[in-house]
C-alpha cells in the first residue's frame, strides 16, 4: 500500500507540475525585480493574460479532441472590426449605447462561433486536416479585415464601449473576471458531463470511440465552434480596452500564446487528455514571462524566440512522460 501510495504522490505532483512551476516563477521573479510584486504590476499580469487566456481555454477542447487551430488570430481581429462597426452602424439608429453595446457584443461572440463553425465543418465534413483548414482561415480572415478596414485602424463611437474593457468589479479588471468565469464553466463541462467524457475518449483513439457509438465529427464541430465563440469574447473585450481595433495588428501571434499556454498547462498535444486549470495556469506563466523579459530590458525581437523554447521544452517534457 505504502508503494501505491508513493506512485499516486508522483503522479499527483506531474498533474500539478504547472502550478507549481507558475509558484516557482513568481518566486524567482520577486527576487529578480523589487516591482514585480506590486499591486498594480500583478493586476497587469492578469488582464493580458485574460485576452489569450480565453482563447486557450476553447484552444484545450481542441486539442483535447487532437486537433489544432491557427486561426484565432486572424478570427479575433475579424470580429473586433465586426463588433465596431456594427455598433457604429447601429448608434445613429438606436440612440442607446447601452443597447448598441448589447448587440455588439451578440454580433462579436456569434460572428466568431461562425468561423468556428467553418473551420469544424471543412475538417469533419471536408475531410481536410485541421492543420490545412485553419491555416487557410487565418490567411482569409486577416485578408477580409484588411479590406473591411482599410488596412487601418476602426474607431468605436460608443463611448460606452471603451469603459466596458477597463472596468473592473471590485478592483478586478472586467476581462479577469469573464476569463476566471469562463474557465470554471468549462473546468465542469469537461469533468462532469457526457460531452467532456466523449471528447477525451475522441481525442484518445477516434476509431475507438467511432466503435463505442460516439458521434466524432459532432464532437470535433463542437469544440472549433466554442472556440470560435471565446475568441469573439476575447476580441469584444480586447477591442473595448482600445475603443478601436488596428486591422493589421490586431491578434497577431495569439495563436502562439494561446496553444503554448494549454501545452504548458499539460494538455497533451496527441489529444485525449487535459484540463482547464492548467491552461490558466500555463497561460499565467506566459504572462510572468513576458513581464520579467520586459523588466530585465530583453530586445521585444527576442521574446518570441523564448517563447518558441519554451514549447519545445514543454513538448519534451510530455514525451519523456509518454
Amino acid at each position: 500500500m505504502k508503494r501505491f501510495a508513493g506512485l499516486s504522490d508522483v503522479l499527483s505532483l506531474r498533474r500539478q507540475a504547472s502550478f507549481i512551476a507558475l509558484i516557482v516563477l513568481t518566486v524567482l521573479s520577486s527576487f529578480m525585480s523589487p516591482y514585480f510584486l506590486k499591486l498594480q504590476n500583478l493586476v497587469n499580469i492578469v488582464r493580458q493574460v485574460s485576452y489569450t487566456g480565453i482563447i486557450g481555454l476553447g484552444m484545450t477542447f481542441v486539442i483535447i479532441s487532437a486537433g489544432i487551430d491557427l486561426s484565432v488570430g486572424s478570427v479575433l481581429a475579424f470580429t473586433g472590426a465586426v463588433v465596431i462597426l456594427t455598433m457604429n452602424a447601429l448608434l445613429p439608429m438606436l440612440q442607446s449605447e447601452v443597447l448598441v453595446l448589447a448587440l455588439g457584443i451578440i454580433a462579436g461572440v456569434s460572428v466568431g462561433a461562425c468561423a468556428g463553425a467553418f473551420n469544424g465543418l471543412m475538417i469533419t465534413r471536408g475531410r481536410i486536416a485541421p492543420f490545412i483548414v485553419t491555416l487557410g482561415t487565418m490567411a482569409i480572415f486577416r485578408s477580409l479585415t484588411l479590406y473591411i478596414g482599410d488596412a487601418g485602424e476602426i474607431q468605436s463611437r460608443n463611448a460606452l464601449y471603451g469603459s466596458f474593457g477597463m472596468g473592473s468589479v471590485l478592483g478586478i479588471p472586467v476581462p479577469v473576471i469573464v476569463f476566471l468565469g469562463i474557465a470554471l464553466v468549462l473546468h465542469l463541462v469537461l469533468n462532469n458531463t457526457r460531452y467532456g467524457r466523449y471528447l477525451c475518449a475522441v481525442g484518445s483513439n477516434q476509431r475507438v470511440a467511432l466503435f463505442s457509438a460516439i458521434d466524432v465529427d459532432r464532437i470535433r464541430f463542437y469544440a472549433y465552434t466554442l472556440t470560435g465563440a471565446l475568441v469573439g469574447v476575447s476580441a469584444v473585450l480586447l477591442g473595448s480596452r482600445f475603443n478601436a481595433v488596428s486591422t493589421s495588428n490586431m491578434g497577431l501571434a495569439f495563436e502562439l500564446d494561446a496553444i503554448a499556454a494549454v501545452i504548458i498547462g499539460g494538455t497533451a498535444m496527441s489529444g485525449g487528455r487535459g484540463t482547464i486549470w492548467g491552461t490558466v495556469w500555463g497561460g499565467l506563466i506566459l504572462g510572468i514571462i513576458n513581464n520579467m523579459m520586459n523588466m530585465v530590458g530583453v530586445s521585444p525581437y527576442l521574446q518570441g524566440t523564448v517563447k518558441g523554447l519554451v514549447i519545445i521544452v514543454a513538448v519534451y517534457v510530455q514525451r519523456q512522460k509518454q
